[in-house]
């Protein structure tokens, strides 16, 4: 549904158990007890009318006897109390409940439901364990212990995973924000509760256990929101057995549901582990080490044997270990004795007194280019290991973010680590076990590059999506599910995807003769039939035919051939087409398929017959843009050929990835698309080209924007119109905009940017440029007035900017005009764009915050149909400028309930 009222739900200040109970081993006994155990200050109320009392409390028989509404009610009564409960408890102004009861049927899941939905009640569960919320002692499960406080997240779609989790964190010292468990999650989600935390300050980061999710937009919008703001770590079950099935195309076989999961998480700039010890792992080395920023190790050890683990780990981890510099090697000699290892790792030998240690240490760190510094000790008889730490101490407090330790052992070296750990250091268990953590790190610095890398303007030319529907909508009548392969080309050449020239010919040796002499010799013919897709698998293909003698006898021993593998299979004809001699190209695949989770999903990697054998292939979300589309080419082996090697020139990755692009729109603009290949796609230094292309239709619509797990940008939004006295065009900010922003905000005043953002800073990091290129479409709209300058170049004369909640109940506006251009209208034309859009979009309330000195917003707002709030201070050094769009009603502080 939305956030809310989770902060009744997750941060309670009174609670009432339903079906509380002292029934030894119960539910509601349970709940209970962990409720009245716990530090939680506020009112537990008791509610069950077999009990007076319990545990010496008043126990209430019904919620209307209840001395105030509960902010939370856990419920924990047989299935058919349920919907009653919670019609009763929202008339009361409960706005949060927790359903324990297990076993509600659908009709009662959905009666639940309905009778939450008068009064926006939060329903969590049903079939869950509850809840734990430790900064304020509250326990509202029935989990078999509590937890301590901390700053990591965890929401579990499993209770035993979730209780396993809290005796895992409780042992080893580790603390909690909160535990939630989804249970059967007939409300609160993944989405609803990735908003709220990433918004809770007491949440440094939050940890997943996810087994399915039912709303991806939602789930996107939200991942990719917390993601910005703090680590999210995944762990998703359910890698084996994924349910891939067989698929008449290569992408259909080969995008399974898991890999589709692996892509939505990189894409949303999460990291995905494979393992609950991997989760926290994670969130450690997240948590003490995410500052790091280097790509290359550097191993300091006592023992050998430990460096020579480090380094196998870095190997099969693909981490790099850095090569000492001539003056690190210098200064290291200065210090360890002749034997020491000359290389990395750094063996200090085993002798090493505390001096050395340090001395080593203090080397390491004062050169940039050792990269991040993995400590390793193995205890020896000859120094205690707490002496060595305390040595090192002013050295790791000073570079915490360069350093990780692996104190190996555990009574010896316990007092030790403890002391780099409350130094900040990130410490391991075993030398393997930080490689990987540093592993995981890179993994998700690649995936956070990808939330915010620009990528350049895409070449391809606007797609002839009217000639592309006609085709699809010809077939369809015909009642064919797939196109043929002059078909399919044609269509790729409607998105601007260069092919092969393929003429369709009857069943007939010399009309394909005639089709050969049109191209010229030699050519390529193969089979074309509606009910055979992959037609080498059945003889249907015949290359380098040099004349009409060769053409005519492979006319009759390709029928002949189909015929026998394929009986029953109707033949339309045969196409031909010019054999093409490009010897540097690489054979590609590029796909499409719809994934029943995610929606359209894109596939690229090495192409060709074999390409289920060879597997190589990646996967991602659309929308693709040139970044995102390199991004994916770069996760395959095939990009390495691509890249050159001997005597094959690097071939133009910029070709692909423009095709990955127009794949991504073509799946935005055909929701009838249902499977694509291209393949093999020929891409080398001169370019790419289409060599063969299938395409598979469905007749009801199960793609298009509208099916993306992420919007992709809002084309109908692109308009020319007439301002003063000139055309110019508004249009939805794009990720490729951020250097023309730039120089937008580069030429604003000082002042004018104070009035809009309360700041008078024109010079932004490119963290901050990203961010306000690369938004969201479904939660925040950004409309950019552009005109081209003298020399042609598009500049931007005024940002328009609407974010809302996750609900889409109220969104924040702001407008920037260009200092030059005050007062000419432009404005207006923005302000009446953005309402438009707020409309459009089910946008119930437009608000604004506007310094009081901003006299001319001030009034801009007033003329477009704003109040101004008359609850804001007098003494606000701001006003809160608001339009309610919903029909128009009065303004929120006009309606009789003021809670709605």
């Amino acid at each position: 549904m939305s956030i809310r009222h989770l902060d009744r739900l997750l941060s309670p200040a009174s609670v009432a158990v339903f079906g509380a109970s002292a029934r030894p081993g119960s539910v509601g006994a349970t709940v209970w007890r962990n409720l009245r155990a716990g530090a939680f200050s506020g009112p537990v109320y008791g509610v069950n009318p077999k009990h007076a009392t319990l545990d010496g409390v008043p126990v209430y028989a019904r919620a209307s006897q209840l001395p105030a509404a509960p902010d939370l009610a856990l419920i924990c009564t047989p299935p058919h109390t349920v919907a009653a409960l919670i019609g009763e408890l929202g008339a009361l102004g409960t706005r949060a409940v927790v359903i324990v009861t297990a076993g509600l049927s659908a009709e009662q899941k959905q009666a639940a439901l309905d009778a939450a939905r008068a009064n926006t009640v939060r329903l969590l569960g049903p079939n869950c364990i509850g809840l734990l919320n430790p900064h304020i002692g509250l326990n509202a499960s029935f989990a078999h212990c509590d937890a301590l406080a901390g700053d990591i997240a965890f929401v579990s779609q499993s209770g035993a995973l979730a209780t396993a989790v809290l005796d895992w964190t409780r042992s080893r010292g580790v603390g909690l924000s909160h535990l939630v468990s989804l249970g059967d999650h007939c409300d609160v989600d993944f989405g609803d509760l990735l908003d709220h935390l990433a918004n809770d300050a007491r949440t440094r980061s939050i940890l997943l256990y996810v087994e399915a999710i039912e709303s991806p937009r939602k789930f996107m919008s939200a991942a990719r929101a917390a993601a910005r703001n703090k680590p999210v770590i995944v762990v998703k079950a359910g890698r084996a057995g994924n349910g891939v099935k067989a698929a008449a195309s290569h992408t259909g076989a080969l995008a399974g549901s898991d890999t589709v999961y692996d892509a939505a998480i990189r894409r949303a700039g999460m990291l995905r582990v494979d393992t609950l010890q991997e989760l926290f792992l994670a969130a450690e080395t997240l948590a003490r080490f995410r500052t790091n920023r280097s790509t290359e190790l550097t191993v300091m050890t006592n023992g050998g044997g430990a460096g020579v683990m480090a380094a196998d780990a870095a190997a099969r981890a693909g981490i790099a270990l850095a090569e000492p510099g001539a003056a690190l090697l210098a200064r290291l000699d200065a210090v360890l004795p002749a034997n020491w290892s000359h290389a990395n790792p750094i063996d200090i030998i085993g002798d090493a007194p505390v001096e050395r240690y340090a001395e080593t240490l203090s080397a390491l760190l004062a050169e940039p280019g050792t990269g991040a510094v993995l400590f390793v000790h193995a205890p020896t008889a000859i120094v205690r290991s707490e002496d060595i730490a305390r040595a090192c101490l002013p050295l790791v407090r000073s570079h915490a973010s360069r350093v990780m330790s692996a104190w190996l052992g555990d009574a010896a070296v316990a007092q030790a680590r403890k002391l780099f750990e409350d130094a900040g250091v990130a410490d391991y268990a075993t030398p393997e076990e930080a490689v990987h953590a540093f592993a995981m790190l890179q993994t998700y610095r690649r995936n956070q590059e990808v939330l915010t890398e620009t990528p350049d303007a895409s070449r391809n030319p606007l797609p002839d999506a009217a000639a592309a529907l006609g085709l699809l909508e010809s077939a369809l009548a015909e009642g064919r599910e797939w196109l043929h392969e002059h078909e399919a080309k044609a269509l790729l050449k409607a998105y601007g995807i260069d092919t092969v020239p393929t003429i369709a010919v009857a069943d007939s040796a010399d009309a394909a003769v005639a089709a050969a002499r049109e191209l010229g010799y030699p050519v390529a013919l193969k089979i074309l039939s509606r009910d055979i897709t992959h037609k080498s698998d059945v003889g249907g293909v015949r290359l380098a035919l040099a004349d009409d003698a060769a053409l005519r006898d492979a006319v009759g021993t390709m029928r002949d051939a189909v015929a026998a593998a394929r009986p029953g299979a109707r033949i339309d004809g045969f196409t031909v087409q010019p054999t093409v001699h490009r010897p540097h190209a690489q054979e590609v695949i590029v796909g499409a398929s719809i994934d029943s989770v995610f929606g359209p999903v894109i596939l690229c990697g090495q192409g060709g017959t074999a390409v289920e054998v060879v597997a190589d292939t990646a996967i991602a979300l659309p929308p693709l843009n040139r970044a995102l589309a390199g991004e994916l080419v770069s996760r395959t082996r095939v990009s390495r050929l691509l890249a050159g090697y001997r005597d094959h020139p690097p071939a133009r990755l910029d070709a692909l990835h423009d095709v990955l692009v127009a794949v991504s729109q073509m799946l935005a603009d055909l929701p009838q698309l249902a499977e694509l290949d291209i393949n093999p796609l020929w891409v080398d230094e001169h370019g790419a080209l289409a060599l063969d292309a299938r395409i598979r239709l469905s007749k009801t619509p199960v793609g298009g924007a509208e099916r993306f797990a992420i919007l992709p940008y809002p084309t109908q939004w692109v308009r020319t119109q007439q301002w003063n006295g000139r055309s110019i065009v508004v249009r939805p900010i794009r990720p490729e905009d951020e250097a023309q922003h730039r120089r937008f905000i580069e030429s604003l005043d000082p002042q004018d940017i104070r009035m809009r953002v309360f700041h008078s800073r024109n010079e932004l990091p490119r963290s901050e440029l990203a961010r306000l290129t690369q938004i969201d479409y479904d939660r925040e709209m950004a409309f950019i007035a552009e005109t081209r300058d003298a020399n042609g170049a598009a500049e931007t004369l005024g940002v328009a900017r609407t974010v809302s909640d996750p609900d889409h109940v109220e969104a924040e506006f702001a407008i920037i005009v260009r200092s030059d251009l005050k007062g000419q209208g432009l404005g207006t034309l923005l302000f009446d764009r953005l309402i438009e859009h707020a409309r459009h979009r089910g946008i119930e309330r437009l608000v604004g915050l506007v310094l009081r000195e901003n006299t001319r917003m001030l009034e801009l707002s007033r003329a477009m149909g704003f109040e101004a709030d008359p609850a804001e201070p007098a003494d606000s050094g701001q006003r809160r400028m608001v339009r309610n769009l919903a029909d128009e009603k009065p303004p929120p502080w006009r309606l009789a309930d003021r809670g709605r």
